[in-house]
């Protein structure tokens, strides 16, 4: 896919089970039904039991879709767009919450690229989304977690809550009783040596943004999500968590 602003976007994406009995991890790359060059990524992590975490993300992915599907980048503002991506799922989960084994959670990263290089994200939860240019991090999300929520205070470093036990517990998401964060971040415009990674905790836990930068500057989208998914089953230990990432790159377009 190229535009006239000199880069072309490449992208891929991967999913692996870890070592989980199930997948509740979902994600999404969608190039727009009617608008060349408009783009939206989604990773949604579901949470509670077999049937209850899978069709939370489920719900994610199908609301993120209607909602893109009926989007326009010239007349509707992305951001409003990409709130209503958050509440409209998080009520579907809570809705369908009533007839699932346990109560169905998920978190959310999404990010929509518009075709005149307009990037706007909004998460929910501990999934990231990360912004390189070439290796190194311009910006990355905030976790809605415990954890996160101490490093804030400076009671904790980034590497001692990587680590600490109680790194899962998240203080906002979908599907729970509380209404959802949902913060936003807005890029003006991406330049070509631009890439964005979303993805879940079962793939950032396992890496340095300085490593992410070096995996994601040096290999193409489909090559850095094999890498990463590898290098992840490997560190963990036969002990790792569902991983989903979704990875777009923007090329300078070869003179």
């Amino acid at each position: 896919m190229s535009s006239s602003k000199g880069y072309r976007l490449t992208a891929s994406t991967g999913i692996h089970k870890g070592d989980r009995e199930y997948q509740q991890d979902q994600i999404a790359l969608i190039a727009h039904p009617r608008v060349n060059g408009c783009v939206l990524g989604v990773v949604a992590d579901g949470m509670g039991g077999r049937s209850g975490g899978r069709k939370a993300s489920d719900q994610v992915m199908m609301t993120c879709k209607q909602l893109f599907d009926r989007y326009s980048p010239t007349a509707d503002d992305t951001p409003t767009l990409l709130r209503q991506m958050v509440q409209e799922s998080h009520l579907v989960i809570k809705l369908t919450a009533i007839s699932a084994e346990q109560e169905p959670h998920s978190t959310i990263a999404a990010f929509i690229i518009n075709p005149d290089g307009e990037c706007h994200w909004v998460h929910a939860g501990d999934s990231r989304i990360y912004h390189f240019h070439g290796n190194q991090l311009v910006k990355r999300t905030m976790d809605h977690s415990y954890v996160q929520t101490l490093v804030d205070r400076g009671e904790l470093t980034e590497e001692e809550a990587n680590v600490h036990p109680q790194s899962n517990i998240l203080m906002g998401c979908l599907g729970a009783e509380d209404d959802p964060p949902a913060d936003l971040h807005t890029i003006p415009q991406l330049r070509p040596g631009d890439t964005l990674l979303a993805c879940s905790d079962g793939v950032w836990h396992y890496f340095s943004p300085e490593e992410l930068g070096s995996v994601l500057s040096s290999l193409s989208p489909r090559e850095a999500s094999e890498f990463l998914i590898e290098k992840a089953r490997s560190r963990a230990h036969g002990g790792g968590d569902n991983l989903s990432l979704v990875i777009v790159k923007l090329e300078p377009l070869a003179a």
